[in-house]
């Protein structure tokens, strides 16, 4: 581990002032594998610098800043913004640089989902079948008798709390289970896979939005099991390879090489930018290739019949009034027009389709999930949508 810091440990390093190194050099602490991004065209994009840090916003508490305050404050290790497929900004701060892998952490999450919809298109996985036609052995758990569609969009009845500030919270054992956390409990499965089959139902299956990490790591199990490929191969060959990527990216993966789904996956900022593009591009890539079917995208921007239903009455639904979570998507607020794909500790993937713009931003934060610096990312970004105006009819 050639730089990292002293005393580094898996006690602390997702702790400053060790986050800092450890969050772009995952690779070189925990087992990873490699994502490729194949031998295709890159999507070039061309820098058109436009001056977007001192468009100014109020912010969370009510006072006047600027978009550079905003990213100053929230530990910002890189951003980038492009509209109409121009690259507008790309900066890198505190020796960030732009073939860095930085983690995602749950922008991971998006991805998964993503490629769950390109097998959905392909016929290879239906989203209204029981998780158990894939994965039988989900029969013997609390998953028994829900569907890809409640993992979609974190409906199911499991009981998991994603609160790391609670310390017996379940997040805290799917970290030891896959390794990302010292064994302080050792009856904790050493596995992704096993730890998965010891979850219970709480409620039914089919209920209000509840955010659990869990789904998504069920889901890549499903996706894994439809195809019998690995995700790493699969992400590459389904999504990766075809969105223009510059960079590999990586996958975080458990003693049993399995990848960790719901918030391992490494990669490098203008890549995102790339793989953002699809949201606005119904599911075409900027070399022009269909990547995911246009159905799925619409399908994920208007949600289902009752998805802003599920979603107020879920814990938390009221930080986001009219929003919703579609097929491992946010939508901060009501309408379809701005979708996000967020991490903990600043991670930001930012889709503003009346401006025709994609924000992305990757932090170091201090605090796992802190509302105000999420909410004043939110509203940086919104400004400078507003400054730069809709997208042309």
């Amino acid at each position: 581990m050639t730089g990292a810091p002293a005393s580094i440990s898996l006690a602390n390093w997702l702790t400053q002032p060790y986050a800092h190194w450890s969050l772009q050099h995952v690779d070189d602490f925990v087992p990873t594998a490699v994502i490729p991004r194949g031998t295709g065209d890159i999507a070039r994009l061309v820098l058109v610098e436009v001056p977007l840090a001192d468009i100014r916003l109020t912010d969370s508490a009510g006072a006047p800043v600027t978009v550079g305050e905003v990213l100053a404050r929230t530990t910002t290790d890189g951003w980038a913004l492009a509209q109409h497929g121009a690259l507008l900004t790309e900066e890198y701060f505190d020796g960030f640089a732009p073939h860095t892998r930085h983690l995602l952490f749950s922008v991971s999450k998006s991805l998964i989902g993503v490629v769950a919809g390109a097998l959905h298109g392909a016929g290879v996985i239906d989203v209204d079948a029981p998780v158990t036609a894939y994965v039988s052995a989900l029969n013997d758990c609390g998953y028994s008798g829900a569907t890809v569609r409640h993992l979609l969009d974190m409906r199911s009845g499991i009981a998991f709390s994603d609160d790391y500030m609670h310390p017996t919270a379940e997040v805290h054992l799917l970290d030891q289970a896959v390794g990302w956390a010292p064994r302080t409990s050792p009856d904790v499965p050493a596995t992704l896979y096993d730890f998965l089959l010891t979850l219970q139902q709480k409620s039914p299956h089919g209920g209000p939005f509840e955010y659990r990490s869990c789904e998504t790591d069920v889901l890549g199990w499903i996706c894994e099991a439809a195809t019998g490929q690995p995700m790493p191969q699969l992400m590459s060959g389904l999504l990766w390879s075809r969105t223009g990527a510059e960079c590999d990216a990586s996958l975080a993966v458990d003693a049993a090489g399995t990848g960790f789904f719901d918030g391992g996956v490494s990669a490098c900022l203008t890549d995102l930018i790339r793989f953002g593009s699809l949201f606005l591009r119904e599911g075409v890539s900027m070399t022009g290739e269909q990547v995911i079917p246009a159905a799925w995208i619409t399908d994920t921007l208007q949600g289902g019949p009752d998805s802003r239903q599920a979603f107020a009455a879920g814990p938390g639904g009221n930080d986001l009034p009219g929003g919703m979570y579609r097929n491992q998507v946010w939508f901060p607020h009501p309408g379809n027009t701005v979708a996000l794909c967020q991490g903990m500790r600043g991670q930001m993937i930012y889709i503003n389709r009346a401006a025709d713009m994609i924000a992305v931003k990757v932090s170091t934060q201090d605090d796992a999930g802190d509302p105000r610096m999420f909410a004043d990312t939110l509203r940086a970004f919104d400004a400078v949508a507003a400054e730069l105006g809709p997208s042309p009819p």
